[in-house]
């Protein structure tokens, strides 16, 4: 017989409650328990239920347990899988960058069973181990969890105490890993041979260790997904950001994103997070695989490294260690007179940049000639470079500041308002950070009034 244990399942009762002549408290739970066996249920007598009158309550606890859920998983830093009886460590899921000595680990929760078990002196209340529901200890500056079943024992290293649902959880996952790998375990026990394949997936599955993980847009979008997440204003403006940060950044955390919009828009985080939660439920977004991550990084530090053992022109788009490494190398082998050429060789490049409208580049240029005039204690050229800096700069910050205003009026008129608050909150940045302005500036003034009034208008 195959048994199963099912949480968040919804019940209609089939009746107005108002209508109901058992409607009360107890007789309205006693009613549902019934139902419930008549289904082939087997309740027990801590069963919980929770009475939802409307849609939008629904969607309360709905997003309520979300965020319940989103909580315990930043909580966790570490999930160890031992063998119960010898307590070895059979798998270390590290969820953080932590470092936990697990040998060491292990040692110190078998000492503390043998205490236990002769004892009664180990974790909440008296008993052994294998007695006890579950055990809390403190082990440096966390907290474990520890749950046994039958072939192992899972423990949580935490940050804070277990909540009440990730005890539940853990329930949960103690009695599905030991079905789903009952012929792993069963192996390991009798041979010694162990075998973890599959293991890390159920972990993350279970936890939903997908929350921390680093996310990137999926590669294609369902038209009909699209057009629902168009009618959904949160979600929508969520998937703008998204596409904003993934221009520079080759991915973005759900956390980061969650308080990136509570900053542009006084929404409760539950229902950010709940949006968020949709578009990965939905595949919009998905985890980037850490090892996808690592080859990046790893191909990244050898490009680096190749560029150091080449000798680069100085006339290099962008001015990086590896840039400024060359420079040094150039500057020693330059005296006054070739200092004035070379520093003049970059100003013109700067001049032809700046005339394209690619100030980037044209900033640049006269930065290299700047470090060269300091070098070699040119005060002329050092206030003249200086002055012509300061003026692209100026250019370049109102070429970004147009385009925000710009995208954020585009936006305000589409209703998009999340978005045309981002976009005017990054004007504001600009303006605030001009040089050519003042926190008393009418443009500062009338910016801030309008982010008010998009939020009140949300």
């Amino acid at each position: 017989m195959v048994y199963y244990q099912i949480s968040g399942i919804g019940f209609n009762c089939g009746r107005i409650k108002e209508n109901c002549h058992k409607s009360s408290s107890n007789s309205c739970r006693e009613c549902i328990i019934e139902k419930l066996k008549e289904l082939g249920f087997e309740v027990t007598s801590d069963t919980k239920y929770i009475e939802v009158e409307s849609i939008e309550n629904r969607l309360q606890v709905e997003r309520d347990l979300i965020w319940k859920k989103f909580l315990d998983v930043l909580n966790i830093k570490h999930i160890i899988i031992m063998d119960k009886e010898s307590g070895l460590a059979l798998l270390n899921y590290p969820v953080s960058a932590i470092d936990i000595e697990v040998d060491l680990l292990s040692g110190f929760i078998q000492a503390n069973i043998s205490f236990s078990e002769t004892s009664k002196g180990l974790g909440s209340g008296s008993g052994s181990m294998n007695e006890q529901s579950f055990y809390e200890l403190q082990y440096q500056k966390f907290n474990m969890f520890l749950k046994n079943g039958r072939f192992i024992r899972v423990i949580l290293i935490l940050d804070h105490k277990a909540s009440e649902l990730m005890k539940i959880e853990v329930s949960q996952f103690l009695q599905g890993f030991e079905k789903e790998f009952e012929d792993l375990l069963t192996t390991y026990q009798y041979s010694g041979a162990f075998s973890s394949t599959g293991m890390n997936e159920f972990i993350i599955k279970s936890f939903d260790i997908d929350f921390v993980y680093p996310m990137t847009l999926a590669h294609a979008i369902p038209p009909g997904e699209l057009k629902k997440i168009k009618a959904n204003k949160i979600q929508n403006a969520i998937l703008s950001l998204i596409k904003d940060t993934l221009k520079t950044k080759p991915f973005f955390y759900i956390n980061s994103m969650l308080y990136k919009v509570k900053k542009i828009v006084n929404i409760e985080l539950q229902i950010i997070l709940h949006s968020i939660y949709k578009l990965l439920d939905n595949k919009i977004i998905e985890p980037v695989p850490l090892k996808t991550i690592a080859n990046n990084l790893e191909t990244s530090q050898k490009s680096d490294q190749k560029k150091a053992t080449k000798i680069k022109s100085i006339s290099s788009i962008i001015i990086s260690d590896t840039d400024m490494v060359e420079l040094e190398e150039q500057m020693s082998r330059m005296d006054g007179p070739s200092a004035l050429v070379v520093i003049n060789t970059l100003t013109k490049r700067g001049k032809a940049a700046e005339k394209s409208s690619t100030y980037d580049i044209s900033l640049k240029e006269y930065n290299k000639a700047l470090i060269i005039a300091k070098r070699f204690q040119l005060k002329d050229m050092i206030n003249k470079i200086s002055f012509i800096v300061f003026e692209i700069e100026k250019k370049a910050k109102q070429v970004e500041l147009d385009f925000s205003l710009e995208t954020g009026e585009n936006a305000e008129k589409n209703k998009d308002y999340i978005d045309a608050i981002f976009q005017y909150q990054k004007a504001l940045k600009i303006l605030e950070g001009f040089l050519i302005y003042d926190n008393s500036d009418s443009k500062i003034k009338k910016l801030k009034k309008k982010i008010v009034k998009l939020r009140e208008e949300m």
